[in-house]
């Protein structure tokens, strides 16, 4: 069996039956593109470490915006929440780093009315991908953050950026979701081609493509994550990404390919 026939077979044995666990099980929760788009952008923040212990984080988050994500979001203030938070963390993210993130998107939604619409003031149609449009975001959203997270390499780890050399796995795993349309991604910025995405590379997706032969480089990095959307353009040049949540699952449940 070739490359791509493999790689069709595993995209369909990992539909949405085959969800759990994953950090995407809270964005589908909701059916308002803003909760969902929220929701996705803190499940992407908080997406590194064991899924099982990012999901248990994410129920945590989800219980506190019980009144839904964007309400809660376009509402929040630290004087008035912060409380609520408290005793809430994740590896090295503390309760006021959350904080900080809850105030980067209070001050997203209230000045652009949503992420999307920051990122597409720098989304550049021309461009083969998206590594521009993807600094310019991060960049602009760390302009934001520094009001609220004075620690500057946490704000760093928080919003990476391309041409440091990240693999900027959870910026590209938000962008998947919000870009693609199929049984598990969303497909809610429509504006933004599917054919610019970067595969969001972790140590599962590293050490599966280069057991297939989708890269030859040894670290995690951008050039990776480049190499390996680059042979994927090859199969499917509209949608290289498409075979992320499969490539991904088989890494985590060590599936054989």
């Amino acid at each position: 069996m070739d490359l791509k026939k493999k790689l069709e077979y595993h995209y369909r044995y990992f539909d949405i039956s085959k969800i759990s666990p994953d950090p995407i099980e809270f964005p589908m929760r909701y059916k308002d593109p803003r909760d969902i788009e929220i929701s996705a952008f803190l499940a992407s923040v908080f997406a590194y470490g064991n899924v099982r212990q990012i999901n248990s984080t994410l129920i945590r988050l989800d219980k506190i915006m019980e009144s839904g994500p964007f309400n809660f979001i376009e509402n929040y203030s630290s004087k008035k929440n912060l409380s609520v938070i408290e005793g809430i963390y994740h590896r090295f993210y503390s309760s006021e780093d959350i904080d900080g993130i809850f105030n980067i998107l209070h001050r997203v939604y209230t000045t652009y009315g949503s992420l999307k619409y920051l990122f597409l003031l720098y989304y550049f149609e021309k461009d083969r991908d998206i590594k521009n449009s993807l600094s310019f975001f991060s960049a602009s959203l760390k302009n934001i953050g520094k009001n609220y997270i004075k620690n500057e390499r946490l704000l760093k780890f928080i919003l990476p950026d391309p041409f440091s050399g990240s693999a900027c796995k959870r910026m590209n795993l938000f962008l998947r979701w919000m870009v693609r349309k199929d049984h598990i991604d969303f497909g809610l910025w429509e504006e933004v081609s599917p054919a610019k995405l970067i595969i969001p590379v972790d140590t599962h997706v590293a050490r599966i493509s280069k057991q297939i032969g989708l890269t030859t480089k040894n670290t995690v990095s951008w050039k990776m994550a480049e190499e390996i959307t680059e042979k994927l353009r090859e199969i499917n040049p509209v949608d290289p990404v498409k075979y992320d949540f499969a490539i991904c699952h088989i890494g985590m449940r060590k599936f054989k390919i």
